[in-house]
């Protein structure tokens, strides 16, 4: 009797088990090289754990800052698109460069007053990632034994 589910990517054997995303990937390409069937296996990250590496102090005038540089370029692209419609070269450098200083004052206004606005609560920038302690490569059970043998001809190599 079968399942009324789908076996999900964790119910399938583990064929190798790898400290970094870098070494399970390399066993996936590894397997792909030798044309295994890769759509039958998955990437699996365990012990999951998000890192939050603070860059620094965030200021109103930094905020204001980074503001106008995104504001800077949405503003050219604004200004690009709009040049599109330019009667001449004249126009379009016009329409480029007022997108380009309107975007950065709107920016840099949005962002000193998305800051202003936290009140203090976050007064620091940072860069958030989540990391896993192995990564385990898996295989439908159909197909695992071949993956490992596979695997295990990639372990040699490697050594």
């Amino acid at each position: 009797m079968t399942s009324p589910h789908p076996p999900t990517a964790a119910d399938r054997p583990v064929v190798g088990s790898y400290p970094d995303y870098d070494g399970a990937q390399r066993a996936v390409d590894f397997l792909s090289d030798r044309h295994f069937p890769v759509e039958r296996t998955a990437i699996i990250g365990s012990d999951l754990r998000m890192v939050e590496t603070v860059l620094g102090r965030l200021t109103r005038g930094k905020a204001a800052l980074a503001g106008a540089g995104t504001g800077a370029w949405f503003g050219l692209l604004i200004g690009l698109l709009l040049s599109l419609f330019a009667a001449g070269p004249h126009h379009f450098l016009v329409l480029l460069l007022s997108g380009l200083l309107y975007g950065a004052v709107f920016g840099a206004l949005f962002g000193f007053t998305g800051h202003a606005m936290t009140r203090g609560r976050r007064d620091f920038a940072s860069r958030s990632q989540i990391l896993a302690a192995r990564y385990d490569v898996v295989a439908d059970p159909q197909v695992a034994d071949e993956a490992k043998d596979l695997l295990i001809e990639l372990g040699r190599r490697e050594t």
